[in-house]
């Protein structure tokens, strides 16, 4: 799903893992939106993200969350 956000950006939902999430990701933690501001690479394919407001998260290989992104045009 897509929409156009107020600043004419080009946003979508994208199901995102350790492998494919991006600084400036948008995600939803217990009620939340907590954009992804930096993230390291950890052993066995896990990854910490360190949100805006500070706080962390560690998500492993496996782990899928949903995330808002700017899409680009085509």
């Amino acid at each position: 799903m897509s929409a156009w956000a107020p600043g004419s950006a080009l946003v979508g939902s994208v199901e995102v893992t350790a492998a494919t999430v991006q600084r400036g990701d948008v995600i939803q933690l217990s009620g939340r939106a907590s954009r992804v501001r930096d993230l390291f690479h950890l052993p066995q394919g896990a990854k910490q993200l360190v949100f805006e407001s500070g706080e962390l998260l560690t998500i492993h290989a496996r782990t899928r969350l949903l995330a808002v992104r700017s899409l680009r045009r085509r």
